[in-house]
C-alpha cells in the first residue's frame, strides 16, 4: 500500500479525515407528510422540495461540504471582469493537478460539454464513448452527432465483478472507425468512473491502448474527467504496478493519455458550482474561448465569479494533497454498499466510486421496464424514510431522436449518490435500513406512467402517476 500503514493498522477502524465545524439541522418527517410530498412531486424525486428530504442522495454534484480553506478562499476572490487574479490561480491549479495547459472556465460541466460539442462535431459525425451520460449525449446530438456505445459488455451486467467495467472495448471502437471512417469521428468521449455503469473505473492500460488506437487514426481522445480522482483511486487499488503511486500521480497519468477533458467541478473538486474545459491544442482553445464569450462569459471567468474560482482552485489542490480524502470518500460508499449486499439487496458490483446503484430490474422484476421500475423504486424509498435517490434507467435513457422510440438500457438502476464530507456513517445506516425495508416490501410496489414527458432530458422534469400492481 502507498499510505505507509502496517498490515495490522489496515484491519482497524478508520475515521473521516476531518473535524466538523459547522452543522445544518435536518428534520425527519412523517410518512403521511412524505406521501403527500411525493404525490405533489408527481413521483419524480427531482421535483421534491429539499426541505421535505431527510437524507439527500439525489446527487453528489454540487452537494459536497467545502473546507475551512475553501471558505477562506472565497474572501480573496478577485471580481475583476477581465484578467481576474483568481482565474490565474485556477489556471495554475488545473495545470499542476490535471496537466492541461489550456483552461476554458465554465459555469459547470454541461457548459464545457456544450462548447466542446460545438467546436468539434459536425452534422452526421459519430462520437464513440464508454457508455452515454445524459447531458453529454444531449450536447453531442444537439450538435448533429450520433453517440455509439463502445464500452465492454461487462459494464451492462450489474453482477459482473470485472474490476474495470468502464474500459473501452477496442474491437468495438475499431469497428466504428471501420464503418464510418476516422474523418467522421471527431473524438472519442471517454468517461472516468462511468456514472451510468454504477461509478465504474477504466484501467490505465485500457486508456493508453485507446489513446494509441485513436492517435493512429487521427482521432482525438476527450475525457469526461469529472470523477477522475475516484478513478485514480481504483487504479491504485486494483491495477498491477500502481499500488505505490499516489492518486495525484495517477491522475496526471490519466490526463496525459488524452487531448483534453470536460470537468464538472461540482464532484471531485469539492465546490458547489463551477467547471471547465481543459485542452492541449491552443487553436482548439481559441475556438472554445470564442464560444465561451458568447454563451458563458469572458475567457477569464466563464460562468464563475472570482470567489468561485478561488474556492475551486483550492478544492483542486486539496483533493490530491494526500490520499486520505479519496480513501475516506470511497470508503463511505463501500460501507453502505456492503451493508446492502450483506442484507441481500441486489446492487451493482463492484461498488463504485460516488454511489451505490440498486439493481431495480432485479428488485422489481414484476414491473416491466416500460413502467419505469427504477423511478418507482426511488419514490418508494423516499416515502419510507425521506431518503431521496435518483432513477438511472429507461427514464434517464430517453428516446431515440430519429424514431421517437424509448431507449431500453440493460441497466435499470436507482442511484444513491453520496455527497463528499456531508454525512456520517450513522446516516448510511439509516439509508441501508430503509432500502432493506423497501426491498422486503417490493411486491407491493407497482409501476408508473407518464403524465407529462419533456422532449429533452426528461428525467429532470417529467411527471408520473402510479400504475397498480398486476
Amino acid at each position: 500500500m502507498s499510505d505507509g500503514m502496517s498490515s495490522n493498522e489496515h484491519h482497524r477502524s478508520w475515521a473521516e479525515p476531518f473535524r466538523i465545524k459547522v452543522v445544518e439541522a435536518i428534520t425527519m418527517t412523517t410518512r403521511e407528510h412524505r406521501e403527500v410530498a411525493m404525490a405533489e412531486a408527481a413521483w419524480n424525486t427531482f421535483l421534491l422540495r429539499a426541505e421535505d428530504v431527510y437524507i439527500d442522495l439525489l446527487t453528489d454534484s454540487g452537494t459536497s461540504a467545502m473546507s475551512d480553506r475553501q471558505w477562506a478562499a472565497l474572501m480573496v476572490g478577485d471580481e475583476a471582469y477581465a484578467g481576474s487574479r483568481s482565474f490565474y490561480h485556477l489556471e495554475d491549479a488545473v495545470r499542476d493537478v490535471y496537466g492541461y495547459p489550456e483552461l476554458v472556465p465554465t459555469h459547470q460541466g454541461r457548459g464545457a460539454e456544450h462548447i466542446l460539442s460545438q467546436i468539434l462535431i459536425k452534422p452526421g459525425d459519430v462520437i464513440p464513448g464508454n457508455m452515454y451520460f445524459t447531458t453529454t449525449r444531449f450536447h453531442q446530438e444537439h450538435a448533429g452527432g450520433t453517440f455509439v456505445d463502445v464500452i465492454i459488455d461487462e459494464a451492462h451486467d450489474p453482477a459482473s465483478l470485472h474490476p474495470f467495467k468502464g474500459n473501452v472495448d477496442l474491437a468495438k471502437l475499431q469497428a466504428v472507425i471501420d464503418e464510418h471512417g476516422p474523418e467522421r469521428i471527431p473524438y472519442i468521449s471517454v468517461e472516468t468512473n462511468v456514472n451510468l455503469a454504477g461509478g465504474q473505473p477504466l484501467s490505465l492500460e485500457n486508456l493508453r491502448a485507446t489513446y494509441a488506437l485513436c492517435e493512429r487514426h487521427g482521432i482525438l481522445v476527450m475525457l469526461d474527467a469529472t470523477r477522475a480522482l475516484e478513478n485514480a483511486w481504483f487504479i491504485q487499488q486494483r491495477e498491477p504496478g500502481y499500488s505505490d503511486h499516489s492518486v495525484k500521480e495517477i491522475l496526471l497519468e490519466i490526463c496525459a493519455n488524452s487531448d483534453g477533458a470536460t470537468v464538472s467541478s461540482k464532484k471531485d473538486n469539492l465546490v458547489n458550482i463551477g467547471g471547465f474545459l481543459a485542452l492541449r491544442d491552443p487553436e482548439l482553445a481559441r475556438k472554445a474561448r470564442g464560444l465561451l464569450v458568447a454563451f458563458e462569459g469572458l475567457h477569464t471567468y466563464g460562468g464563475m465569479s472570482g470567489r468561485d474560482m478561488e474556492a475551486l482552485a483550492e478544492g483542486i489542490r486539496e483533493m490530491v494533497e494526500t490520499d486520505d480524502h479519496v480513501r475516506a470518500r470511497i470508503g463511505q460508499v463501500e460501507y453502505l454498499g456492503n451493508k446492502l449486499i450483506s442484507a441481500g439487496v441486489p446492487v451493482v458490483v463492484p461498488i463504485g466510486g460516488h454511489g451505490v446503484f440498486l439493481d431495480a430490474r432485479s428488485i422489481l422484476s414484476h414491473v416491466p421496464q416500460e413502467r419505469f421500475p427504477a423511478q418507482a423504486l426511488a419514490a418508494a424509498i423516499y416515502v419510507d424514510s425521506g431518503v431521496r435517490t435518483m432513477e438511472r434507467g429507461i427514464v434517464s435513457a430517453g428516446r431515440d431522436t430519429r424514431t421517437g422510440e424509448n431507449h431500453y438500457p440493460k441497466l435499470e438502476l436507482v442511484r444513491l449518490a453520496i455527497p463528499r464530507r456531508v454525512y456520517t456513517q450513522a446516516h448510511m445506516d439509516v439509508v441501508a435500513e430503509s432500502v432493506v425495508e423497501v426491498h422486503s416490501q417490493r411486491e407491493s410496489i407497482g409501476g408508473l406512467q407518464f403524465t407529462y414527458e419533456p422532449e429533452e432530458l426528461r428525467f429532470f422534469l417529467a411527471r408520473f402517476a402510479p400504475v397498480a400492481v398486476a
